[in-house]
């Protein structure tokens, strides 16, 4: 077992949902632990939810920039290893940025940005520093949605021609965020959430999920964006069709209206020669459908299962949430590991976490679907075309021990 990384959080304090999430995941499989954290906007708070988690008095801030300027005035070998950002989307570049600029790693729950101009520039600073940047889209995590990828590209489903996602959630059905509900209330506010609502927090999910499990790259959508929920500022549900550059067609649905359901996230992709299905509600298991024989329903874990990197128990145990969660970590362990050291990733998995490139698209994807709905859900052009990444070169430096301009 390596030296366990030692970690800063900035958000995921008193009361939050994700930021335990990503604490459990980030330290299940003792490659790292939380030595620091500004866990609140508001210091007192701060300072409390970090008693409450175990920090010392002395790395546990008031503030996210005390908090980075602090531990760039560490010893070097003492400072963190990586940033794990969980805080509401409206502040995310900035953190980002700073942290990174300074060359921490940066670990950071999705969406990614606002927009995608600060999309883009993440993925300018991360490049300059040469830091790992990680982006949490959870579900890809999941050892049968890296089989169902694997399929794909082994050619098992033949030439794809059709996808079909969908997400949808019934938590947001009624006005649940004049309730006093902070995940409600901050996720319907469009100065802190962003411009989209279920289209940022859950269809991005979506769009990633299609992204990784097919290798397409959309060439144009059309998307029916709506507010169902009288007085909400954000949207609450969207159907959007999708043109794949391949010729391929597509449908992806999301919704946090549906009446009854929790977390219904699932994918079916359709080749020429046959097909598959997910669903991250009964994740442990991927069907494949050929066209010339029966269903086959794979199963995870075990001896010669699909994705071993991945699983950590034997089949019939079954894995989950936090597990995907985890696995995207040791990704970006592995990953800041191997850069650190001038040597190649040991694990499959450090090629297979989402990078602030793949959250970039995720904002482009709904900025494309916004402007479709704006124009009356016209076929708008949905090409992605990344800044292209920067030349290997020898690890990083650590963050030099200089406050940041």
């Amino acid at each position: 077992m390596p030296t366990p990384l030692k970690l800063g959080m900035v958000g995921g304090g008193l009361g939050a949902f994700i930021g335990p999430v990503h604490r459990m995941a980030a330290t299940l499989d003792g490659e790292a632990v939380f030595v620091a954290g500004a866990l609140s906007s508001t210091p007192d708070r701060s300072i409390a939810s970090g008693r409450a988690i175990g920090l010392t008095d002395d790395r546990n801030y008031p503030t996210w920039r005390e908090m980075l300027e602090r531990e760039l005035a560490r010893d070097p070998a003492d400072r963190i290893d990586a940033v794990v950002i969980v805080t509401p989307n409206d502040t995310h570049h900035a953190i980002a940025k700073a942290f990174a600029e300074a060359g921490f790693n940066v670990i950071l729950d999705k969406p990614l940005t606002h927009t995608l101009g600060q999309a883009l520039d993440l993925v300018r600073a991360a490049d300059r520093s040469g830091v790992v940047f990680a982006v949490t889209y959870t579900y890809t995590g999941y050892p049968m949605v890296k089989h169902a990828a694997r399929l794909v590209r082994d050619g098992a489903l033949g030439e794809i021609r059709k996808v079909a996602v969908e997400y949808h959630q019934g938590w947001l059905a009624t006005r649940l965020e004049e309730s006093g509900q902070k995940q409600a209330a901050w996720r319907t506010d469009p100065a802190r959430s962003g411009p989209a609502g279920a289209l940022g927090d859950i269809g991005t999910h979506a769009e990633n999920l299609v992204a990784t499990v097919t290798g397409l790259e959309l060439d144009s959508l059309c998307a029916d964006v709506s507010t169902f929920v009288p007085g909400r500022a954000v949207d609450d549900d969207a159907a959007i069709l999708l043109r794949f550059t391949n010729g391929a067609r597509g449908t992806l649905s999301c919704s946090q209206v549906a009446a009854g359901e929790e977390n219904n996230l699932a994918i079916r992709v359709y080749g020429d020669r046959a097909g598959l299905a997910w669903s991250q509600e009964h994740p442990n298991h991927l069907w494949l459908m050929p066209l010339d024989g029966p269903r086959q329903l794979i199963s995870r874990g075990g001896p010669g299962s699909p994705a071993p990197h991945a699983s950590r128990i034997p089949s019939g145990h079954p894995e989950g949430y936090i597990e995907a969660f985890a696995n995207i970590y040791r990704g970006a362990f592995e990953a800041i590991r191997a850069r650190r050291e001038g040597r190649p990733p040991a694990s499959p998995l450090a090629a297979e976490f989402p990078t602030v490139r793949d959250g970039a698209r995720g904002i482009h994807f709904v900025e494309c679907a916004l402007r479709s709905a704006r124009s009356g859900s016209t076929w708008t052009d949905a090409r992605w075309s990344p800044p292209p990444p920067p030349p290997t070169t020898s690890p990083p430096p650590s963050p030099a021990a200089t406050r940041p301009a």
